[in-house]
């Protein structure tokens, strides 16, 4: 290959937001770069342009406008409850105060610079289960989601300036790195369809290939020992190509990996109706009214499962049940008004920037997504009574006998509901129910109020049918990685730089080898592949890391 022969300055692995906000920078410094990425150039862009586009910041002008009064100290004060760094952590906890400190500087105000805009009113999710996550609504999603902020940020790559500066090499695998003298100075590659294989010489390499969380086999084997085994039916909702390659690449030139254990699951997956790689998954945002169940259809206790408190929680609790699995039971209006998939591709109102159909969907429900679900997704079960829906219920399992293995039981299932009808029949003066007064406190927020309903009973008979979802772990961030020092600078097993190499994003842990430590405030993924990236470009080129 005529590349072969070339010198670049730079080579960065992985086309997703951190190799091409590196990319960006980098362009700025008139520094000649090679991108190789394994996907097809169509897939340019990585897994965050699928992804809904949230991003926990500090102190914008958007939660000032919206009455919020956040500060850095206040933010890293929540960090550090819900990270529970241990000591071995040094780097993870740099990374965050320089997170907390620099989100407005180097993420908000660069991205608005490129004509990216967000919601005008940021949600607050992970409150944590007693108040110990999010004190404030950080969330802040991009109007347009993750579509709109990638193909922004890949047109502006493409008309640089200096884009005959950049070279693209897609359907190419990074094999191993070269080294001269422990200086890392290229890569061994082959590309994916013909099976040649090529080298790749460079003054540097960033390593921005993302996680290990699109190996499922890979996920159950670094699975954390103290959940105890993982589930046998696990979905994919991350890249296929996310498999930790460059992780062990790293590794064979000693340097340091950590925290793999950590990952970034949700516990309410479904399975795509029209999956493009095998268990592939659809995360839902789950309905905060409606009851989550284990697999014989009881309540899952003493602490009911509620969503938007602790994450991390929930799917540590559903890992550990004998079944592995869980149910969510609603009735239509619930559905109607509160069901919600993550990402772009369910979201059509807010990726296109459809005002109108966004504030429909907001009073009048997403019926579309709704029916779309009921009528396509396997997991999807629907009746007019109790009895009804438990007999669809357990058809489902027995018709899949590898995904749920548990039976749901009548008995169970009316016990658990009509106690929590009761609940709410005695009227809010009386709710003796922990679900029922986090609806109370969500619904305090505007943010989430027009999306969650007022205390509605499950068996209300003018809100049938009654519907079911079956779901499933699935599998979606890595928050360990290769371990790195405030300049992205890939670090060694005696902590030193190794010369030459520079890790971002997921690849990194999204920062120093596990940035969120045990479980993440939500919305510190994208936004620190944009920090890292930057970080690492800055330190590339010689430039001041704060300027």
């Amino acid at each position: 290959m005529a590349h072969e022969n070339t010198q670049f300055d730079v080579a960065i692995i992985g086309g997703g937001l951190a190799g091409i906000t590196a990319a960006l920078e980098l362009l700025e410094q008139d520094l000649k770069i090679v991108m190789i990425d394994r996907d097809s150039e169509q897939k340019f862009g990585g897994l965050a342009t699928n992804s809904l586009g949230g991003m926990t910041l500090i102190n914008t002008p958007i939660q000032r406008l919206n009455g919020i009064h956040d500060t850095p100290e206040t933010a890293l004060r929540d960090w550090y409850s819900f990270a529970r760094f241990s000591s071995r952590d040094h780097w993870p906890k740099k990374w965050a105060e320089l997170y907390v400190n620099r989100s407005v500087e180097d993420i908000y105000q660069w991205l608005k610079a490129k004509g990216i805009r967000f919601f005008p009113i940021p949600h607050w999710v992970e409150r944590g289960e007693f108040g110990d996550g999010n004190s404030l609504p950080r969330y802040h999603i991009v109007w347009g989601t993750g579509q709109h902020l990638m193909h922004t940020l890949i047109n502006e790559l493409k008309s640089h300036v200096n884009s005959a500066n950049i070279l693209y090499l897609f359907d190419s695998n990074v094999k191993s790195f070269l080294t001269n003298n422990q200086t890392v100075c290229g890569l061994q590659c082959r590309h994916e369809k013909t099976g040649e294989a090529f080298e790749i010489n460079a003054a540097t390499v960033l390593v921005a290939s993302g996680g290990i969380n699109g190996d499922i086999e890979r996920v159950k084997r670094e699975w954390d020992k103290s959940w105890g085994k993982p589930p046998q039916h696990i979905l994919n909702g991350a890249h296929e190509f996310a498999d930790g390659t460059m992780h062990d690449a790293v590794e064979r030139i000693d340097g340091k990996v950590s925290n793999l254990h950590q990952m970034w699951n949700y516990a309410a997956g479904i399975h795509h109706p029209k999956p493009r790689v095998p268990l592939e998954g659809l995360s839902l945002i789950p309905p905060k009214s409606a009851l989550w169940l284990d697999a014989t259809g009881q309540r899952f206790g003493p602490v009911p499962l509620v969503t938007g408190f602790d994450t991390h929680l929930i799917c540590k609790r559903i890992a550990q049940d004998p079944h592995g699995y869980s149910w969510q039971v609603m009735n239509w209006k619930i559905a109607l008004k509160e069901i919600a998939v993550s990402g772009a591709e369910s979201n059509t109102a807010f990726r296109d920037r459809r005002i109108l159909q966004l504030a429909r969907d907001i009073f009048l429900g997403n019926r579309k997504l709704l029916e779309y679900l009921v009528a396509e997704c396997e997991d999807v079960v629907t009746g007019d009574s109790l009895g009804e829906l438990v007999e669809n219920m357990n058809r489902l399992n027995a018709g899949s006998q590898t995904r749920g293995s548990g039976v749901v039981d009548l008995d169970n299932m009316r016990q658990s509901i009509e106690q929590y009808d009761r609940q709410i029949e005695l009227g809010k003066e009386l709710h003796n129910d922990d679900q029922l007064r986090r609806l109370a406190q969500v619904r305090n927020w505007r943010g989430d109020r027009s999306r969650t309903c007022k205390f509605e009973k499950i068996l209300e008979r003018k809100s049938m049918p009654l519907v079911a979802f079956r779901e499933f772990i699935v599998s979606r961030k890595s928050m360990g990685g290769i371990q790195t020092d405030l300049e992205s600078r890939v670090l060694s097993n005696d902590g030193q730089p190794i010369p030459g190499l520079y890790a971002a994003g997921e690849a990194a842990g999204f920062g120093g080898g596990g940035i969120s430590g045990l479980k993440s405030l939500e919305g510190t993924f994208i936004s620190n592949c944009i920090l890292n990236a930057r970080m690492a470009a800055r330190s590339i080129g010689n430039l001041p890391l704060t300027p």
